[in-house]
């Protein structure tokens, strides 16, 4: 959930590895762009051409994929709506829709986090639970039923915890190493971290436990 803005996106993009972008990664990196956008200027102080430009796509797309600023604006105004996309994916493509969402909008620290907007609003108890409810549906029900193997759930909900996590530290903390990492850097060690999560953890090597506990014994002797 962060990236560059306006003219800089194309710059950004040059620097990344040569890999094309699919439809879906890009509908997700404008969602992204939008939440962004209308969370900062509102709806009238919001065009297309921004959101587009902040992708490094021509306006025209946004209409060709959600037909209108109004649709868009309701596309993304339901939290839970931003990750539907997600469970549409491949597996194996999962990396580069998490990568799209998290380095798609503008780069900017006083750009409001969508999910620090849903804890800072007036009614924070029922908003919290209504985040959770959509973390549930689209992380531990429906992605971990489509991740499947051992620890589903728990898998679905770690990526979320390193989606949500890397997002508020890239947009609202911005540590000094996060905040000067190139792009293609950066990226490479996202997927790897969202790809470790998307099959089970190994077995854990009892032997060599049990092994090490015989090695303490005998010191202790």
């Amino acid at each position: 959930m962060t990236g560059v803005h306006n003219g800089e996106a194309a710059k950004a993009a040059a620097r990344r590895p040569d890999r094309k972008r699919s439809a879906s990664a890009t509908r997700t990196a404008l969602r992204a762009a939008a939440a962004f956008r209308f969370g900062k200027y509102g709806y009238e102080g919001t065009s297309v051409r921004d959101i587009a430009g902040d992708v490094g796509v021509d306006a025209a797309l946004v209409y060709r994929y959600f037909g209108s600023k109004e649709a868009l604006f309701n596309d993304v105004s339901g939290t839970g709506r931003m990750f539907e996309p997600l469970l549409d994916e491949p597996v194996e493509a999962i990396p580069d829709w998490f990568c799209a969402l998290l380095m798609g909008p503008p780069k900017e620290g006083d750009f409001p986090h969508p999910v620090l907007s849903v804890l800072r609003s007036s009614g924070r108890d029922e908003a919290v639970a209504r985040l959770r409810a959509d973390f549930t549906d689209v992380f531990s029900r429906r992605l971990a039923a489509r991740l499947g193997g051992p620890d589903a759930d728990l898998r679905a909900e770690l990526l979320a915890a390193w989606m949500l996590g890397t997002s508020l530290m890239l947009t609202e903390i911005r540590p000094p190493a996060l905040a000067a990492a190139p792009d293609a850097t950066l990226e490479r060690y996202l997927r790897a971290g969202i790809e470790v999560l998307l099959g089970p953890a190994p077995a854990q090597d009892d032997g060599a436990s049990g092994a090490g506990d015989e090695e303490g014994a005998a010191g202790d002797g």
